[in-house]
């Protein structure tokens, strides 16, 4: 079975300034004209982050620009969205957001096979210079090594 994703927006910065502990699905509530506009493949996540209050989960600061067409109907580009995840997966991402001080960071926004907007979430934890370091230096010996095994075989 293959699962086919559309994704609109990628944060690859989020992967540089975290560690990545786990990765959650969630579905994101939306406006129509909201959805139109990401059906046309734009928006971005690369600033936001996700938050609780009182006990749900919003995506904060994510950008979805007004769709055209929507006239009078439109939304709010940079409003916050309520995210949707089950009361257990929940409960528990909530105690490793206010214990642990961990933090909710979008990794990516798509549509499922099914058509359905889908934000993708990380759990993470941050890094420091030494750590960021060390993730630069581990990509580029990666490009290298492929360059190596290109030119050599």
């Amino acid at each position: 079975m293959t699962t086919e994703k559309k994704v609109v927006a990628l944060n690859k910065r989020a992967r540089f300034d975290y560690f990545i502990e786990e990765n959650i699905e969630a579905g994101i509530m939306l406006f129509g004209s909201e959805v139109k506009s990401l059906r046309q493949g734009k928006g971005s996540i690369v600033e936001s982050y996700a938050s609780d209050e009182e006990d749900e989960l919003f995506l904060i600061n994510s950008f979805i620009p007004e769709y055209n067409e929507a006239s009078r109907f439109n939304h709010n580009p940079k409003r916050p969205r309520k995210l949707l995840v089950r009361r257990r997966e929940l409960d528990r991402l909530l105690i490793a957001i206010r214990r642990k001080g961990m933090t909710l960071v979008p990794l990516s926004l798509y549509f499922n096979e099914r058509g359905i907007a889908k934000v993708e979430l990380g759990l993470a934890s941050g890094k420091n210079k030494a750590d960021k370091r060390d993730t630069e230096k581990e990509r580029d010996w990666q490009r290298e090594k492929g360059r190596l095994m290109r030119d050599k075989g």
